[in-house]
């Protein structure tokens, strides 16, 4: 019996990639709401995301610069 068979829906991989995005930003401060916006942006660096916060940046201005 195939996955459509039987309902089940295969994650794929820029989902995977995208929940770890949003993990490691909730991680780094984000909501989760927040978090969500920014990793389903590939043009974002995760890395930057997450220094803004750490040097003292609010979520929302992190956010207002990030998109």
């Amino acid at each position: 019996m195939t996955a459509a068979e039987t309902g089940v829906q295969l994650e794929t991989e820029i989902e995977r990639i995208e929940a770890w995005r949003s993990e490691e930003l909730q991680r780094a401060g984000y909501d989760a709401v927040a978090a969500e916006k920014l990793a389903v942006r590939h043009d974002v660096d995760l890395h930057l995301a997450a220094d803004l916060l750490r040097r003292g940046c609010s979520q929302d201005l992190a956010l207002e610069i990030l998109l």
